[in-house]
Parts: structure tokens; sequence; C-alpha cells
């Protein structure tokens, strides 16, 4: 009889937890799929879903617990989709591949992560880096450490000598002859080869550099680095495995030739073209412009010493760029998903790309829209960008209105990934 009892008691235990609800009162809530601020609204979580949107401020059960954000402007979780989660570019950073291992990288990520999230960013890409992301990723994923959603790309792919080989600017004898393994392919075979090892790896999306880039220590930061060929075979591979895949480009010729291949993204767009513009309208593709990392190399190429002066004379040029052609992509129609290449700048600072996305003319909707609805379409993830019955209990909040104050994107208050409160002022 006792042992019933105890069963018994046990049951409607579980049920009362099972059933308990997070209620948010909402004093404003932005209306991604539609462009709206919503006045007065309730949004009701259980476990890591949100099951209900209701206009006012609905009351739940006394088991329930209510969050008031009713002097808050609340969004779905933002997305960033373009950024370096295990390093942080410095004057010392380009020595730490010779003294580091991936361990080190990782640990150190873990602190970026924490950064990434406290700053309401709930998912972002990882566009590549030693390896160590994909370990972060699933560290994150088991709930070991805090931080963002990670979709990863583990290493980049670059040809021989190009902005992701890593071994540029090593001396003969350290420099060997990196192969698909390590993201260093020549030929067609090789680029499938590259992409099949990634999937091998527990990557979830391929990142090729199309083209040269402003941080790797080699001279060219513009040109084209894949043949016609070689971008084919990456975007069929990646195809048959499922894979999207996201392209470096600065340079006009290598982001052409990557948009009429199939990838899904043109990563920064320094010297994007009229027509690549149109050609990437035609085919769907999304610009990634990442303005902030633009506006970051060149202020701090301008400090003598703090680049190897091979990325000092790119990134003085390039950086100066990318909010004007952004400007230009935006305008001609061009689909446009939040991204800022933290890493590349302190993390935690990506609010910084709204400000700077609506300077050059997008409305403060769109901008929230591009990190959050269309990040979550270039994703390819439907549970993501929107605050609606069924999707995934992504919600953060803001101290003010960015329709009006843009820059209130920094104060964050409130921070809740996956039906959990990670930040509550």
């Amino acid at each position: 009889m006792k042992k019933t009892t105890v069963f018994g008691l046990l049951f409607f235990w579980l049920l009362s937890v099972s059933a308990q609800k997070t209620i948010l009162h909402c004093g404003k809530l932005v209306d991604t799929r539609n462009g709206k601020l919503l006045p007065e609204m309730t949004v009701v979580v259980e476990g890591n879903l949100i099951t209900d949107v209701l206009k006012g401020y609905v009351s739940g059960s006394k088991e329930d617990k209510v969050i008031d954000l009713t002097h808050r402007t609340v969004m779905p979780g933002l997305m960033d989709m373009h950024v370096h989660m295990e390093d942080e570019v410095n004057p010392g950073s380009y020595l730490n591949k010779f003294t580091w291992n991936k361990a080190d990288f990782a640990l150190q990520g873990v602190n970026f992560a924490k950064k990434t999230l406290m700053a309401g960013f709930t998912t972002v890409r990882d566009l590549g880096g030693t390896g160590a992301n994909i370990s972060l990723r699933n560290a994150i994923n088991k709930g070991w450490v805090a931080g963002p959603r990670i979709y990863t790309a583990g290493k980049a792919i670059a040809t021989t000598g190009g902005h992701a080989d890593p071994t540029n600017g090593f001396n003969e004898n350290l420099m060997g002859d990196p192969g698909p393994k390590e993201g260093v392919v020549n030929g067609p075979d090789d680029c499938a080869k590259a992409v099949r090892q990634r999937y091998k790896d527990g990557a979830d999306l391929i990142k090729i550099t199309a083209t040269g880039g402003v941080l790797s220590l080699a001279k060219d930061g513009s040109g084209a680095q894949f043949t016609e060929e070689e971008l084919k075979a990456i975007v069929a591979t990646a195809k048959d495995y499922g894979f999207k895949v996201a392209a470096h480009a600065h340079g006009a010729e290598g982001m052409k030739r990557a948009v009429l291949a199939g990838v899904s993204s043109i990563e920064h767009g320094t010297y994007m073209t009229e027509e690549i513009m149109e050609l990437m309208k035609q085919r769907g593709t999304y610009l990634v412009p990442t303005i902030i990392a633009g506006k970051s190399t060149a202020d701090s190429a301008k400090k003598p010493g703090y680049y190897p002066e091979v990325v000092r004379a790119k990134a003085l040029v390039v950086g100066n760029y990318i909010q004007a052609t952004f400007a230009k992509a935006y305008k001609a129609g061009v689909k446009i998903a939040f991204g800022t290449d933290a890493g590349v700048y302190p993390h935690g600072k990506n609010w910084l790309e709204f400000v700077y996305m609506t300077e050059a003319g997008m409305p403060a909707m769109e901008a929230i829209q591009s990190a959050t609805l269309h990040a979550a379409d270039l994703l390819g993830e439907k549970k993501l960008g929107v605050t609606e019955k069924g999707m995934f209990a992504d919600i953060i909040a803001v101290d003010g209105d960015p329709t009006k104050e843009i820059k209130c994107m920094g104060r964050v208050s409130f921070v809740m990934k996956n039906g959990i409160v990670y930040k509550q002022d």
C-alpha cells in the first residue's frame, strides 16, 4: 500500500512539473514574419517550445512562472550567420597556431560562446576554425557549457595558398603539403573528398574561400581561387550530403563563379557588381555582409604593429568598401542575412552590425528580420526566427524600442534559449 502511495505521489509530482509553464508578459513583441511591433502580448513556453502567443497579459496557474517584460521589447533570439567562435584576432593571435593545441582553442571558445549568448545571439554559423568548433558545438548541445546553438563548417576549404590554407606564412620546414583532410584542395576530386571529410568530421555545412582574404598571410585579398569545375564539384557533393555552401568572397570574378556554381550565401561581397547582384536575385543567393568586420580591420590596420605588413596593406583597402556594397545590394533587392565575422572583432559586440546596416539605409525592422526570419531561412531551420506557436523557445528582450533607437539592440536584458533562461535583469 505504501509503495502504491509513493508511486502515486511521484506520478502526480512529475505531472505537475511537466505541466509547468513559463509565461512572458511582453511590453512590445516583434512580429518578425509581418514586420510589426505588437503591444502588450503574452508568450507561453513549455519545455523548449512556444505553445501560445496571446494578446494582453494572460495569467497562468499558481505552478507557472511569470516573467515581467512589460517594459521591454521582446523578439526571437538573434542569429549571426558568420562567426569564428574559437578565436579573436589580436596582435599576438598569429602565433597561437604554433603554441596552442585544439583544446586551447576550444576552451577559449567557451568564453566567447557565453559572451555571444549573453548578447542575445542564440544561434550562430561558425564558418571555420581548427575543428575544435565541432567539439564546442557538441558541448553546448549536451549542456556542458552555455552558448548559442552552433551550426559549424568545421575547417573551411581553400586551394593551395588560398585564404583558408592553414600553412600560409609558414617557413618551408613547417609548410608541408596539406590536402583535403586539412581543407586544402586542387582539382574536382580533391574538392569532393574535402566535402566528404567535413561530413565525416561532423560539420553542419561547408565554407569555402572563393577569393583571397584580408587576414591570411598571403598578398592577394580578392583574386579568384577556385576554378569553375572545382566549385561545381564542391556544390554537387555538398548537395549529396545535405550541406549548404557558404562562400567567402571579396573579388568579383571568384564571387560570380561561386554564385553560378550554386552556393547558398556570399560572405562579405566587398567588390560585388550589379551583374552579380542580379545573378544572386535570380538564384536566391543570400549576402551575409559583415560590415563590422570591414570597419574593425580597417581601424586596427591603422595601429602600428597590430597586423603583419602583408595583412595591414589589405585591411586598409578592403575594409572600407563593405558598407557601401551592402547599401547597393540591399537597394537592388538582394536577400540579406545578418552576419558579422565575430572573432575578427571582439565577441559580444555583434549588435553593432545593426547600427551599420541602418546607417546604410536598411530600416531597423528589416535589419532585425535579417537576424531572425531570414537567417533561419538561410539555415533551412523552420523552427527558429519567429515567435509563434510550435517554434523553439529562443526569445530575447531589449531595453527600448529598436525601431526608434537601434542602439538598444546592445542593451539585452533577457535571454532564453531552448526554453532555458540564461539572462534576466
